[in-house]
């Protein structure tokens, strides 16, 4: 058997090609970089820039008109502008190269900005309907119209930076950028929510209008919010990637010809867009191995989109410990 008996034969090549002069051939991780990382830097930069200052319109303006819809919705702001130059910071991040003690560089930085973007969405939406429990009772008279004015300029403000993100950014594919995205959007309901309850209170002076409208827009807050952590904390936990079937996987490896047995099959996900496999494929003793590991490599990347990939093929007498995953 070759020396590859004893050794992992690697495959890091993200340009969509694979070659193999040797059996380390790598292009390593630090050659991935995310394709709209100017785009995703200008998105969120314009999104900071407009959160930022209708924060303080809002902020002052509650304190004029004495609504908490306001109040909460520039506090909900606080927490974007925040969430916002954090995921710009772990964008910068992201792109640093791998180091010695970090050999997959930064990537998780993103994952880790989405989950505490989630969680901070949670606080303040337990903030918001706490104060909003307090006014239930005796709900205080609210500047309706002023009121109006202002969530019309920060609603249109917050739909101005949410499409600068999906445009500039592409937030379906991007967790961190996601997790700001809903952050925008919370704000966008937040305003949505003070303008009806302006509206009501307008018509029929129910002061009560402001801390229910608040309720409901804190809910939809959680909703939005629960998906972000759910997803981040998969990703973390080495979670396989929603959209790779483990089971398939193998299946397809052991399709190829002289691949006789396929285990310790791991895949999980770096960073939003950049996914990982390693496994072990038990191929035949007359198999060619630089052919199975050529093809295995085509089937993994064509078929499940996985570029960064790992096997280590094994012969019939090679014999090693069980591994603990």
């Amino acid at each position: 058997m070759n020396n590859s008996k004893h050794s992992k034969q690697h495959s890091h090549s993200h340009s969509g090609s694979h070659s193999h002069s040797g059996p380390h051939s790598h292009s390593g991780p630090h050659s991935h970089s995310h394709s709209h990382a100017p785009d995703n830097k200008k998105g969120l930069l314009i999104a900071l820039i407009i959160t930022g200052g209708i924060m303080f319109l809002e902020f002052f303006g509650g304190l004029v008109t004495g609504s908490l819809a306001l109040l909460s919705d520039s506090g909900h702001m606080l927490s974007d502008t925040a969430s916002l130059a954090l995921s710009l910071v772990a964008m910068i991040m992201a792109v640093k190269p791998p180091s010695a003690k970090n050999s997959f560089g930064f990537y998780r930085f993103e994952i880790m900005a989405a989950l505490f973007n989630g969680v901070t969405l949670f606080v303040i939406a337990g903030f918001i309907m706490w104060e909003a429990f307090q006014r239930f009772s005796s709900p205080p008279a609210v500047a309706s119209g002023t009121m109006m004015l202002i969530a019309a300029v920060g609603l249109l403000a917050n739909l101005v930076s949410a499409w600068s993100l999906m445009r500039q950014s592409g937030a379906k594919d991007n967790i961190n950028i996601k997790s700001a995205y809903l952050h925008i959007m919370g704000d966008a309901l937040g305003s949505v929510g003070a303008l009806i309850a302006g509206l009501i209170m307008n018509l029929f002076s129910w002061y009560a209008a402001d801390p229910i409208i608040s309720v409901l827009v804190a809910l939809l807050i959680l909703r939005s919010a629960w998906g972000v952590i759910k997803q981040a904390f998969h990703i973390l936990m080495e979670g396989t990637p929603l959209n790779v079937n483990t089971r398939d996987v193998q299946q397809a490896l052991l399709g190829i010809e002289g691949v006789s047995d396929v285990h310790d099959l791991h895949i999980w996900t770096i960073t939003s867009g950049l996914d990982a496999l390693s496994g072990h494929l038990l191929i035949r003793d007359n198999a060619n191995h630089e052919q199975v590991l050529q093809e295995a490599l085509r089937v993994v990347e064509e078929n499940f989109g996985i570029r960064h990939t790992t096997l280590q093929i094994e012969g019939s007498s090679l014999k090693h410990g069980e591994l603990p995953v």
